[in-house]
């Protein structure tokens, strides 16, 4: 069985109910979510945006929203101030410039404040059901100690290089699983490869051999 094979079908017995863990309603939700959670926790995200989107459910109320009120809801997750500016303006271009609608084109999602090619891929695959492969710092380190990139590689490499290797109906299954896997299993630090179902063809500098 070739490795990306290996890799897919472990994936899938471990964690076949993978899932974002960002907790939202609708597109507007995910997106704005998803813009909040970069460089912190799906957990931290998950306890401001309840207040955020109960006070602020529409871009039109977001983007009319006193900055320093979008600010004290998001205080307790990392990079507030500039993420609270990106959602007020993010919500602004959406309302005026598309009607209140999410658009689910490349181009306009990553011309967006805030929105990246990560949280596009995202939002495009999970939203609009487009095929995509986000690439995080968990799906990034798991893509390296497992062979599938190498050390180095830059974010947008390592995307293609997924895209090439798995078939495009795994890429959204596969993109939460390997979350799931580096979040839970092949941690940063201290990975479980004692109980590794892939420690044979990990090719992993860190990893610690029983």
């Amino acid at each position: 069985m070739k490795r990306a094979d290996i890799i897919s079908k472990t994936m899938n017995e471990m964690f076949p109910h993978a899932k974002v863990e960002l907790n939202y309603a609708n597109t507007f939700e995910l997106l704005v979510a998803v813009v909040l959670s970069a460089q912190t926790t799906d957990v931290s995200v998950n306890k401001v945006t309840p207040a955020l989107f109960h006070a602020y459910p529409t871009p039109q109320t977001l983007k009319n929203a006193p900055l320093p009120m979008i600010e004290n809801i998001i205080r307790s997750i990392g990079l507030y101030r500039n993420k609270a500016k990106n959602i007020k303006e993010l919500a602004r271009v959406i309302d005026e410039d598309y009607q209140g609608i999410i658009p689910s084109d490349r181009a306009s999602l990553e011309s967006l404040p805030g929105v990246g090619r990560k949280t596009t891929n995202v939002v495009l695959s999970n939203a609009f059901h487009i095929p995509a492969f986000a690439v995080d710092t968990h799906v990034a380190r798991i893509s390296v100690r497992l062979g599938l990139a190498k050390k180095g590689d830059s974010v947008l490499d390592i995307e293609k290089k997924l895209m090439k290797t798995f078939p495009e109906t795994e890429w959204l299954r596969l993109h939460h699983q390997m979350i799931f896997f580096g979040r839970y299993h092949c941690l940063a630090k201290q990975p479980k490869c004692y109980q590794c179902p892939l420690f044979d063809i990990c090719t992993s500098e860190d990893k610690i051999i029983p």
